[in-house]
């Protein structure tokens, strides 16, 4: 394609989108946009900030107290890989309910802290929502507009100059009605509003208000006081003015007219804006350095008399800058915000209640949410202050910390550490085990006082890893009787929420995720392999684990178990051994999956004639017989927990099963999901009995992935490569992390 022919071709999108996007509009063209949607366009910060939310829409999500809603603008809906927030799902629906008290106050009169350890995604939740809103604002219905003021050429005014159509209409007497889409050729000035007025603000207040309340009205929307209707004005659209800038043009201009309201409009060109975070467009975020967060600067004396338009001749302009300006209609985060002095940012106490900030030569009215973040050592420190008491009412402190679930730590792993970044093959479980690890460094041991008192041994007997799984999957230890399993999944959300109101919560300390990742990328630097392998990352876990005087969590005491984080390194390599023995078992194809099913399926139809007393039919000889004991008995040996009775083990079964009848009226019977622990004794008791077998498989694996492949049979190359093959299709290994994974389990499990 030639140069020019593609110019060609790229002018006519762009224009065919600007065309598209209503970018530029009169004040009437405006005001009828208004009149079709008045309630996209009489949106405050708030309302606009919580449509972000609603526009990309809701899931519930597994939750240790049940389901939880979660908002999917948090699964990042642009393309940046890297910026989904895993889990906080807690954290996500009180920033919604506080922005739906401030859309029910009608004015945004709070300050939202978020609080918790380093490195708890407190800036990745912030962040996900200016990325939602930049994206929000270049769809059709989240479209923002503000005022810009245009001054036309002197030979328009005096007729010399001709327009065509899109200049706009012209009155009986020859004159333009709007000077909104002249062309800059026959503009001498245009001035836009750096805090992005509201563009109805170029109605007065008492005729604004009657003008909102009709527009929707006529939509059905009620009178905007959320009594006739779901739909609030809030103060700042309702009674909001002209920043001091654009009410000075907009008197001088009405001034000049004798009064001509509509000649003042005229002037009023309507610009459709985007938020942006590179361009600092409708979102901000303030570091914690020495400044100041707004200033104003005068104008009017940077420009000579002839290039103002005659209006403003005697007018002194003043243009505001900084932060809170770039801002206005959107949301300013200040990061770490108690890491600056106090007085630095004390203004935000009339600011957060009143949205006004006082400058020298005016007052800024503002509309922004305002979002802080805060470690818990810095705001310790400041609810000592005495200024606290002050700040206290007008803030809204949101708790934010580590997470506690391993699956959900280990989807940050997983959307980070991937082959490209790391350069070479990401090993099955490596990030795994880092997101095991950092957990049980978190978690804390339950308080068994709390609990009634016939559940109190229970509770004191749980164990951190029994913990992180009963956390992530509802796992329950082996050790408990089915009795004892269902008191402790009753106890999970209670046992999950039991530190809530504590100050030293659980996911207050521990390893962030942050030092994890600095961990997983110097495992990748491990010449010892060819992979970023799991057993690198334990290596590297092992190393973290010396290093007190740098990570603090590693000087917390030690109690019955908890935070021995030396002692949790050697309990994730025992569960990648678990998991890795499991996969190369199931790879080598000795048992399939559906005998263990078929197994159990028999083994629960006998329960259950046993459990209603009924007779069953025998499969062989055709005849109703009682449910064969002895069959029951040789299953129950392998499956039931030491200790239980058979009689009560087999009734727990049968009302599981029915507590999943319940749950799942309409689904089959997925015996492997709702008992796991049966199959895996099945599993575990077969291979026990075959350790013999699977030694020599595994050592044929390892033979046929080194010099000594040509010992092995045809028959036995092939039954190797076929359990690389399944390893590799099933679990993505490689041969490199396959050798290296089943060499460390012959080493660990079968010499």
């Amino acid at each position: 394609m030639e140069a020019k022919g593609y110019l060609q071709e790229v002018g006519a999108q762009v224009s065919a989108d600007f065309v598209k996007n209503r970018s530029i509009l009169s004040f009437e063209e405006y005001l009828s946009l208004f009149f079709t949607d008045p309630k996209g366009q009489s949106r405050n910060a708030a309302q606009y900030l919580r449509d972000v939310m609603d526009h990309y829409g809701t899931e519930m999500v597994p939750h240790p107290t049940g389901t939880i809603r979660r908002f999917k603008v948090f699964d990042v809906p642009s393309a940046e890989h890297d910026g989904r927030v895993a889990g906080q799902e807690e954290v996500q629906n009180a920033l919604y309910r506080i922005l739906g008290n401030f859309v029910r106050a009608g004015r945004i009169n709070k300050l939202i802290m978020l609080h918790g350890p380093n490195g708890s995604a407190k800036s990745s939740l912030v962040n996900a929502l200016k990325q939602g809103m930049e994206d929000y604002s270049r769809q059709p219905q989240g479209a923002l507009y503000r005022i810009a003021w245009v001054f036309p050429s002197e030979k328009l005014i005096k007729g010399s100059i001709g327009f065509g159509e899109r200049a706009g209409a012209k009155t009986a007497e020859g004159e333009l009605t709007t000077y909104a889409h002249l062309d800059a050729e026959a503009l001498d000035l245009r001035m836009p509003c750096e805090l992005r007025d509201h563009p109805l603000f170029a109605v007065p207040p008492t005729e604004r208000k009657a003008l909102l309340e009709g527009a929707l009205k006529k939509k059905g929307l009620g009178n905007g006081d959320g009594s006739t209707g779901d739909f609030i004005l809030s103060d700042y659209v309702r009674d909001g003015e002209l920043c001091a800038k654009c009410r000075r043009i907009y008197t001088a201009l009405l001034n000049s007219y004798g009064g001509d309201y509509l000649k003042v409009l005229r002037h009023v060109q309507v610009e459709r804006f985007y938020v942006s975070r590179r361009y600092q467009v409708g979102t901000v975020t303030v570091e914690p350095q020495m400044s100041v967060d707004a200033a104003a600067q005068q104008i009017s004396a940077d420009r000579t008399q002839l290039n103002m338009p005659a209006a403003l001749h005697s007018t002194v302009l003043f243009e505001p800058h900084g932060p809170l300006v770039h801002a206005n209609r959107g949301l300013i985060e200040y990061a770490d915000l108690l890491k600056r002095p106090l007085e630095a940012f004390k203004y935000l106490l009339g600011f957060s209640e009143t949205g006004e900030v006082p400058l020298e030569p005016f007052v800024l009215q503002l509309d922004e949410v305002l979002i802080a973040s805060s470690n818990e050592k810095h705001l310790n420190a400041f609810k000592e202050l005495p200024d606290f008491a002050s700040f206290k009412g007008r803030i809204e402190l949101v708790r934010v910390p580590y997470l506690r679930r391993y699956k959900v730590e280990q989807e940050i792993y997983d959307a980070q550490i991937t082959a490209t970044s790391v350069g070479k093959h990401v090993a099955p479980h490596a990030t795994e085990v880092a997101a095991m690890w950092a957990v049980l460094t978190r978690l804390k041991k339950p308080i068994p006082d709390r609990y009634p008192a016939n559940v109190k041994p229970l509770v004191e007997q749980v164990a951190p890893v029994e913990k992180l799984h009963l956390y992530q999957e509802a796992g329950v230890p082996a050790r408990l009787s089915s009795a004892n399993t269902k008191e402790l999944l009753k106890l999970r959300e209670e046992m999950y929420e039991e530190s809530d109101a504590y100050p030293n919560y659980e996911g207050r300390s521990g390893a962030s995720a942050r030092e994890i990742k600095t961990a997983l990328f110097n495992a990748a630097q491990n010449p010892d392999f060819k992979c970023l392998h799991a057993l690198a990352v334990l290596e590297e876990l092992h190393a973290l684990c010396k290093d007190k005087s740098v990570y603090e969590f590693l000087l917390q005491e030690v109690m019955d178990g908890y935070h021995d984080h030396e002692t949790f390194v050697r309990v994730v390599e025992g569960t990648y051994l678990d998991r890795v023995d499991s996969e190369v078992r199931d790879s080598m194809g000795l048992v399939s999956e559906g005998q263990y099913r078929e197994l159990v399926e028999r083994y629960i139809q006998s329960v259950s004639h046993w459990v209603r007393g009924e007779k069953m039919r025998n499969r062989v000889t055709g005849e109703s017989e009682k449910p064969d004991e002895a069959r029951m008995a040789e299953v129950e040996a392998i499956v039931m927990p030491q200790g239980e009775a058979p009689a009560d083990f087999r009734r727990g079964l049968i009302a599981s099963i029915g507590a999943h009848r319940l749950d799942n009226p309409d689904g089959a019977m997925d015996y492997p999901r709702i008992f796991p622990d049966m199959f895996k004794r099945l599993r575990d008791h077969y291979f026990e009995e075959r350790k013999r077998v699977l030694r020599k498989n595994k050592e044929n694996v390892l033979k046929y992935l080194s010099e000594d492949r040509n010992q092995l049979s045809s028959r036995e190359q092939t039954q190797v490569q076929g359990t690389l093959k399944t390893m590799a299709e099933r679990y993505g290994y490689c041969e490199f992390c396959a050798k290296d994974a089943i060499l460390f389990l012959m080493r660990q499990r079968y010499t």
